[in-house]
């Protein structure tokens, strides 16, 4: 999950980086030759610095992912567990069955 964020937060940055870069080409659209030349004023490991401490704050902030458990989501379950409950002529759903299984109303189990 921390990787995910942290390759988002990256792409954003290299994103923004490059948008930014463009307008800063020389008039014969030409990078510069050497590695460690200033670009934008800063160092390439002055920007890797600030891109990590950029991404070190974010961990440690207590900002939320969307993607994260909510309430209404229902749990995975594996091939051959239980995933629904009959009560009377109605079926209640336990779990959702994994790609490529169904839950098998007879069984009432993923298949």
């Amino acid at each position: 999950m921390e990787s995910v964020r942290a390759a988002v937060y990256l792409s954003v940055c290299l994103s923004v980086l490059t948008s930014l870069c463009q307008g800063q080409r020389s008039a014969d659209n030409q990078l510069p030759s050497a590695p460690d030349e200033a670009l934008l004023g800063l160092t390439a490991k002055e920007l890797a610095e600030a891109l990590q401490g950029f991404l070190d704050e974010a961990d440690s902030s207590s900002v939320a992912l969307s993607v994260e458990k909510k309430a209404s989501v229902i749990p995975r379950c594996d091939v051959g567990e239980r995933c629904a409950m009959k009560h009377g002529p109605r079926i209640g759903r336990l779990c959702d069955c994994l790609r490529g299984t169904a839950c098998n109303t007879f069984f009432l189990r993923c298949y």
